[in-house]
């Protein structure tokens, strides 16, 4: 990816500019995107709009446009850095947003950068019950399980669903980074 294709895409997140993305489809393609570790730039917008925010530069608004900008991006340009990457396959991913969280940005930020580096990804989308995530690690031949929760309220979800998979048996068919579960260590 050129830099100056790099800056642009940063910036239009930064700004929160979700019309951007969708404008100048033409240069989102494989031959622009190249093989290049250019998928970091969403990360690199939003942290812009973070450290605005932080300054006191930004407020709320601005960071949720940022935010939504970002989540605009992954859906118009994330296609274009798939076609880059399709040779490989690492493994099977199974993610969802735990059960009375309906955030999926940050989600689908990962599922696109996932599917980018070889992994074929299955999404169970948000506010996923426990029972769910069984049922589909159950029926499929998943290597790695990954949740997703924001709000501080729904993080006991992630430790639920956790003792539904231990529960039910499945804790050795995949593989979850337990230390990520804020307030529940060694959950797994």
């Amino acid at each position: 990816m050129s830099a100056e294709l790099m800056e642009k895409l940063k910036r239009a997140v930064t700004e929160g500019n979700r019309r951007s993305f969708s404008i100048d489809q033409g240069s989102y393609s494989k031959r622009n995107l190249g093989e290049s570790d250019s998928a970091g730039w969403p990360y690199a917008g939003i942290r812009g709009a973070g450290d605005l925010f932080s300054k006191g530069d930004y407020y709320l608004p601005e960071l949720l446009l940022a935010g939504k900008a970002m989540q605009t991006a992954v859906e118009e340009i994330g296609p274009a850095f798939l076609e880059v990457k399709k040779d490989f396959q690492i493994g099977k991913f199974l993610i969802g947003t735990v059960k009375g969280d309906i955030h999926d940005i940050g989600k689908n930020i990962v599922i696109m950068m996932l599917k980018a580096n070889g992994w074929e990804v299955t999404d169970l989308g948000v506010d996923v019950s426990p029972d769910k995530v069984c049922a589909a690690i159950k029926e499929g031949k998943y290597d790695v399980f990954g949740m997703s929760t924001l709000l501080t309220v729904t993080m006991p979800g992630a430790r639920d669903t956790i003792d539904a998979i231990k529960k039910a048996g499945l804790r050795d068919k995949i593989k979850n980074n337990d230390r990520r579960c804020p307030g529940y260590p060694g959950i797994f």
